[in-house]
């Protein structure tokens, strides 16, 4: 797989040479979105694909750090062998919730894996939306979630998280 790491360095501006060399010597970079007016802030892995032909995973409303350790995490899971299951809740990333990865949709890729877009060249790599539980333990697509949970945490998938809430 041609990434942009097989790209010369001389063709790299110092920004795209910065992120090249973080997933060089650590096999992954996160990159980080502030929030703003169009909706919460975000991060998301680049790199996991390449090393592990595991999805690359985006994580919204979270701090910085705890998403990098969360990522860590991921990251120290998939080096062991163990890969987290897809599209049902698991307690192998949070200590004191369950979480759930799944599948982005491609439409949603533009919008949000810009760096992994570039660095890939194309979108043919896997992502995952590692979602949340909110205070309550309702995941966004529960009807008992609140509003502000489901405004922290914007649906991915194909639509209607993908058939986990049902259609009123």
């Amino acid at each position: 797989m041609f990434t942009a790491l097989d790209a010369p360095t001389e063709r790299l501006d110092k920004h795209e040479q910065n992120f090249v060399e973080k997933i060089r010597n650590h096999g992954w970079f996160g990159t980080h979105v502030m929030p703003d007016s169009e909706g919460p802030g975000f991060i998301y892995t680049t790199g996991f694909w390449l090393k592990f032909g595991f999805p690359e995973v985006i994580l919204f409303s979270m701090r910085q750090q705890t998403a990098q350790d969360t990522f860590w995490t991921i990251y120290r899971e998939l080096e062991a062998g163990r890969r987290p299951p897809i599209g049902e809740p698991t307690d192998a990333v949070f200590q004191n919730v369950a979480a759930v990865f799944l599948p982005v949709s491609l439409r949603q890729y533009p919008n949000y894996l810009g760096w992994s877009r570039w660095f890939y060249g194309n979108d043919e790599f896997e992502c995952l939306h590692l979602v949340y539980p909110d205070r309550d333990g309702h995941f966004p697509w529960a009807a008992e979630a609140s509003a502000e949970a489901r405004a922290a945490q914007p649906d991915l998938t194909d639509g209607n998280w993908q058939g986990l809430r049902k259609v009123s």
